[in-house]
């Protein structure tokens, strides 16, 4: 673990002994977060202000949802080879113009191209974001660096859904370009602070690159070989559309049941503050424990949390249910974003990152859809039978891939972590002592 320097004394013990460079990171996180109005908004902009259907908004936040998938992988890629920074900094940059021409067109086909394009940019920097953090944090570290960056994240969600209402009442397009110019702010930050620290490449003829061959992973230099990780972000892909589930479907759920609207923003406000308040407590907690049996909690509390609520009956019991789901994504979150970073080689983690993100980014893609049908033709019931019984799944493939018994991980990973913490890292990825010197707007980090 790094020292901790005489200001990061000063900090809580959680957040203490993490290198400069994630500071700036994290902040330039929580900027692009407390900037972001559009998202809570957006919906209503289509309907109310421009007259769409429901269906047609839909769509174009589908479109979004398409984007980023492409967005992630594309990132990951640009992250590998061009730098960190300069990937974070043209794909904020991106995003800033996307999002203003959002709230200026008119034309209905300009508004789904500008969407699409939206989506691209702000997911292609998550996985840039990733790979930073995880160039410049210690693997030890990495799982409570990125519950700080995902309490960062909820703290700006939160922040901006208060100012988003203060400022739409002044219109819509006050909205677009107070995002927009947060989203550039936040290039400005990663520019100016943020260093790049992608790893260079060994000289030939060097002790590293000789030694090179002998460290070859499984994945033969590619992500789409390296089949326990593909396994792992399905796991992710299954998690996610589920989790999805609890703003897409759950609002439907609570309005059918005749609750007022105001019922699901407070829930909703509940899952933030729950992480708000206990996010980085509840990371530190854990971070003794496996990575195999975190994330196989996490994914259980999941599935009690979601099957429950097909016997809720009440405001209190929905509640409930969302306590207990928002436990298994605090849970996840931190763990999952550090068991794909350490199990990229360091040349590789952009593609990595991006590949984990593609997963999230699908989800927001598939999951209102499934819902929706499984609402539709099966009712609540079977709606969060099926959520429960896939968060299943997700854990089992975790608790496999992950797990110290499984042969996966004994021939494929090695750990590159303090003894008692159980974390896999890949055969390969760079131990402490050669270490060199994180959603972005769309899903976890």
């Amino acid at each position: 673990m790094t020292k901790a320097t005489g200001s990061q004394r000063l900090l809580p013990t959680s957040a203490r002994g993490l290198p400069s460079a994630f500071w700036w990171i994290w902040l330039s996180i929580l900027v692009n977060w407390t900037g972001g109005f559009v998202g809570p908004l957006l919906t209503l902009y289509m309907t109310s202000e421009r007259g769409y259907s429901a269906a047609h908004a839909g769509a174009v936040i589908s479109l979004i949802g398409l984007g980023g998938v492409l967005g992630t992988i594309g990132g990951g890629i640009a992250a590998d080879r061009f730098g960190r920074r300069s990937t974070l900094f043209a794909a904020h940059c991106w995003t800033a113009v996307c999002m203003t021409s959002l709230g200026l067109v008119q034309a209905g086909w300009a508004i789904a191209v500008a969407a699409f394009a939206m989506g691209a940019g702000a997911a292609a920097a998550r996985p840039a974001m990733q790979a930073a953090l995880a160039d410049v944090v210690p693997p030890e570290d990495r799982q409570r660096a990125f519950a700080l960056n995902y309490w960062a994240l909820n703290l700006g969600v939160a922040v901006s859904s208060v100012l988003a209402g203060v400022m739409v009442t002044h219109g819509y397009v006050l909205v677009f370009v107070a995002d927009a110019a947060a989203t550039a702010l936040c290039a400005v930050l990663v520019m100016a602070k943020v260093p790049e620290t992608r790893p260079r490449t060994a000289p030939k003829g060097s002790r590293s690159a000789e030694a090179r061959p002998q460290q070859k992973d499984a994945n033969d230099g590619s992500v789409w070989k390296d089949r326990p990780f593909l396994a792992f972000c399905f796991a992710a892909l299954l998690f996610a559309c589920v989790f999805q589930q609890g703003s897409t479907m759950l609002p439907i759920v609570v309005a059918r049941d005749g609750h007022d609207p105001t019922v699901f923003t407070w829930l909703h406000a509940l899952n933030g503050v729950l992480i708000v308040t206990l996010q980085v407590a509840l990371t530190r907690l854990v971070r003794e424990r496996s990575r195999a049996g975190t994330l196989l909690a996490a994914s259980l509390l999941l599935a009690v949390g979601f099957g429950l609520m097909a016997f809720a009956d009440g405001v209190m019991a929905y509640a409930l249910c969302v306590v207990i789901w928002t436990f298994g994504e605090m849970l996840q979150a931190p763990a999952g974003s550090s068991v794909a970073a350490d199990r990229a080689p360091e040349r590789l983690r952009g593609r990595y990152q991006g590949l984990y993100g593609t997963a999230w980014t699908a989800a927001a893609f598939l999951a209102p859809a499934g819902g929706g049908l499984l609402l539709d033709f099966g009712g609540p019931g079977v709606l969060w039978g099926v959520c429960a019984a896939l968060a299943v799944v997700a854990g089992v493939i975790w608790a496999w891939i992950t797990g110290p018994l499984s042969k996966l991980a004994r021939h494929e990973f090695r750990s590159g972590v303090r003894a008692g913490n159980g974390s896999p890292s890949p055969a390969g990825s760079p131990s402490r002592e050669s270490h060199p010197n994180t959603e972005l707007r769309g899903q976890p980090s």
